[in-house]
């Protein structure tokens, strides 16, 4: 038996432009998938389980000599896998060629509405598992930019841009202020395809692009917190002028003294702040409890 791990992603900087070629800065999370494989001969089978913080989700057996899904108790999250594995065997030299059976089975060890990266976590295991190119893989079978395949792929923080093609480095994002940071749930999963259609069907420049680009590198220079709270609101206000969409400060939190910034898909899972005075008073008293300081929830 074998075992992979992928950690989990948070998005800082750039969100939906990142589809555009804008610098990304993410992070990876404590939290994330593990991966585990055995293999024998037997009958072009595949044993599929899943589980999310240890607790069964899917189970699927998947016929792969004639790609039908023989059983599962999810049809249609078996369907992607069944998909997701079709297109690992078009990439891979060796996996699904032969008759050999194979028993994979899958932890996501954080809540699956928390947006940390799921699918991304499960592309980057089944990519190494058999020795092909993540990106590729995900390209195939989700699309994207790509930032989060990264993050899963170095385990630690990138620097990301897939335009004119991908590149992205490995980064020391280690500020001094980062125990004065917070991660607050906003309680609900947001469909990151619901905002990729909007912004797609708005006219973009190569200067707004280029824009976030730039405030990502200052971001990741920033040494004092005032600084960088100051590039977070100039970031978020951008992305709501140009989605025409309220900012997650204007509303939920309006009164809130600090920053507040989103991260990933606009409407839901993680947003970003500092502390401040009854910081976990005011969150609560929103019905906003689920709140992570820097090292309860960032693997650097």
């Amino acid at each position: 038996m074998g075992e992979i791990f992928s950690p989990g992603k948070l998005m800082l900087t750039s969100e939906y432009f990142a589809m555009d070629g804008a610098l990304v800065l993410a992070v990876p999370t404590r939290l994330g998938q593990e991966f585990s494989f055995k293999e024998e001969d037997g009958k072009c089978l595949v044993f599929w389980e899943a589980y999310h913080q240890n607790k069964p989700w899917l189970k699927a057996v998947i016929d792969y000599k004639n790609w039908q899904i023989v059983e599962t108790n999810i049809p249609a999250s078996a369907e992607f896998i069944l998909k997701t594995l079709k297109n690992v065997q078009l990439l891979s030299q060796t996996k699904f060629k032969s008759n050999f059976t194979y028993y994979l089975t899958t932890n996501l060890q954080f809540p699956a509405d928390y947006g940390l990266g799921s699918s991304s976590t499960l592309m980057n295991n089944l990519a190494e598992w058999a020795g092909i190119n993540p990106f590729t893989l995900n390209t195939l079978s989700l699309g994207g930019s790509g930032y989060d395949i990264a993050v899963a792929k170095e385990r630690s923080a990138v620097l990301y841009q897939n335009k004119p093609e991908i590149k992205y480095e490995k980064v020391n994002f280690n500020p001094s202020f980062k125990n004065e940071l917070i991660f607050i749930h906003l309680n609900q999963k947001q469909d990151s395809r619901e905002g990729i259609d909007l912004y797609k069907s708005k006219n973009k420049s190569q200067k707004l692009v280029d824009e976030f680009s730039d405030l990502t590198r200052k971001i990741l220079l920033c040494k004092e917190l005032e600084d960088f709270s100051e590039l977070m609101l100039i970031h978020e206000q951008k992305i709501s002028d140009f989605l025409e969409i309220p900012a997650v400060k204007g509303r939920f939190f309006a009164d809130c003294p600090v920053f507040v910034k989103s991260l990933g898909a606009w409407g839901g899972d993680f947003v970003m702040s500092s502390k401040f005075d009854g910081f976990k008073d005011y969150f609560w008293g929103k019905d906003f409890n689920t709140i992570f300081e820097w090292s309860d929830i960032i693997s650097l």
